[in-house]
């Protein structure tokens, strides 16, 4: 894609509003080009990354391939970019409304864990759901792959309904 993927995305994990998200860019990552790295893990190291762990606490931050950091909001422009998801954060990127989105996220940032406390059941309802909707489209595309593979059978043994190519009918 270009020099900024793949991208290895720094959050909190202990943060159940990061996690939501988090599982929302996991679940839509599906050209591998978003890394996820818990910075609450016990064994979790800030040194490499080149900022400390109260920096990465302040603000969420990610790291290119080059090794240069991303701060901020732009580290959600970058991982929906990742994800195809770029036209719903661009706007947070222009110049009217980036001092804006930028003042919101830090002010959001600073005050997540209550914000996680305050709509604590709320994200857990919605993580739920995401994680059924995945589970059940997962279900819906092996039961689909069920059938076709009893038909592809069937047509393999000669008892299926589908017309042969030579035999088409004209009606």
């Amino acid at each position: 894609m270009n020099d900024d993927f793949p991208l290895t995305l720094l959050y909190d994990g202990a943060c159940p509003v990061c996690n939501l998200e988090m599982d929302n860019l996991k679940a839509r990552n599906t050209q591998g080009l978003l890394r996820f790295v818990d910075i609450s893990a016990p064994l979790f190291d800030p040194v490499p990354f080149g900022a400390t762990l109260a920096e990465m606490n302040g603000l969420i931050h990610a790291q290119r391939p080059d090794g240069s950091l991303v701060v901020g909001v732009e580290v959600f422009r970058l991982a929906y970019r990742a994800v195809g998801l770029g036209h719903l954060a661009a706007p947070t990127g222009w110049p009217l409304l980036k001092p804006a989105t930028d003042a919101a996220y830090a002010l959001l940032a600073r005050h997540r864990y209550s914000v996680s406390a305050t709509l604590g059941p709320l994200i857990e309802r919605l993580r739920s759901a995401r994680a059924a909707r995945r589970k059940g489209n997962t279900a819906s595309m092996e039961a689909a792959a069920q059938q076709a593979a009893k038909a592809t059978s069937a047509c393999h043994e000669g008892l299926c309904d589908t017309p042969s190519p030579t035999h088409r009918s004209t009606s």
